[in-house]
C-alpha cells in the first residue's frame, strides 16, 4: 500500500523540477531587460493606454497593483492591472508584459473563442479543485474500510474525485494557446506601433517566451497530478 502513495510520487518529480526551473527562467529574464529601457521612452502605463485605444478597448480601465510579476486582465471587469514594477517602467521587461496583457484585453474585445471558453471554466475548475481532493480521500478511505473484488464503491468515489480534478488540467490545457495568442498579439501590436525597435522586439520576445514557460509547466504538472491518480485508482481496482 505504500506504492500508492509513495511510489507514484515518482512521477511528479520531472514536472517539479520544470515548474521550478520554469519560475526561475521568467524572473530572471525578467529582471535582466528590466535593467533596459526602451529608446521610445513610452512607460508601460502610457503604452497600455494607447494600445488599447488603438484596438478600440476604450472600455478598458488601466490600475496599478501591488506586487511584482502581478500583472494580469480581468476579462469579467475589464480591468487591466499593471504591477509596480511595470506600471511606471519604460524598460523593454515592463513594456513586453504590459503588451501581453494588452492582448488579453483586445482577445476579450475581439470576442476570442478561447478566451470564452478559459473565462467559463474559472468558476467550474475552482469549484472542481476544491472538492476533488477530498472527495478522492473520502473514495480511499472507503476502498480501505469495505473495498474488495466484490465492492467498488470506494474505486468509484476515487474515480469522482478524478474527473474533478481533471478540470484543472483541461483548464491549463485551454490557458495555454490563449496566452500564446496573447503573446502574439502583443508583439504585432509593439512592431506596428514602434514602441519597440526590432533589436528590443527580440528581448522582449524573450521575456513573453519565459513567461509562457510557466504555462506549459503548470499544464505539464496538472497532468502528472492527475497521471498519479489514475496509478492510484488502478492500484485499487487491481488488489485482490
Amino acid at each position: 500500500m505504500y506504492y500508492v502513495f509513495y511510489g507514484s510520487l515518482a512521477v511528479l518529480i520531472p514536472g517539479l523540477i520544470f515548474s521550478i526551473w520554469a519560475q526561475f527562467k521568467v524572473n530572471s529574464t525578467f529582471k535582466k531587460y528590466s535593467k533596459l529601457d526602451a529608446t521610445s521612452r513610452w512607460t508601460a502605463n502610457e503604452m497600455s493606454q494607447m494600445l488599447l485605444e488603438r484596438n478600440g478597448c476604450n472600455s478598458v480601465a488601466v490600475r496599478r497593483i501591488g506586487g511584482n510579476l502581478t500583472d494580469n486582465y480581468n476579462p469579467s471587469t475589464d480591468v487591466l492591472s499593471l504591477s509596480d514594477s511595470v506600471y511606471d517602467s519604460s524598460s523593454i521587461s515592463a513594456l513586453g508584459v504590459a503588451a501581453h496583457e494588452c492582448g488579453h484585453a483586445v482577445q476579450k474585445h475581439s470576442n476570442s473563442t478561447l478566451l470564452k471558453l478559459r473565462s467559463f471554466l474559472v468558476p467550474v475548475t475552482n469549484v472542481g479543485s476544491r472538492l476533488a481532493v477530498p472527495i478522492a480521500i473520502l473514495g480511499v478511505i472507503l476502498e480501505l474500510m469495505i473495498g474488495g473484488t466484490e465492492n467498488n464503491f470506494g474505486t468509484l468515489i476515487i474515480t469522482i474525485g478524478i474527473c474533478l480534478y481533471s478540470l484543472s488540467t483541461i483548464f491549463a490545457l485551454v490557458t495555454l494557446p490563449v496566452e500564446i495568442d496573447a503573446s502574439k498579439r502583443a508583439l504585432s501590436m509593439l512592431k506596428d506601433t514602434a514602441v519597440l525597435d526590432d533589436a528590443e522586439l527580440k528581448r522582449a520576445r524573450s521575456v513573453l517566451i519565459s513567461a509562457a514557460l510557466t504555462y506549459v509547466a503548470s499544464l505539464v504538472v496538472s497532468a502528472l497530478y492527475l497521471l498519479r491518480f489514475i496509478l492510484i485508482l488502478n492500484r485499487f481496482r487491481n488488489r485482490d
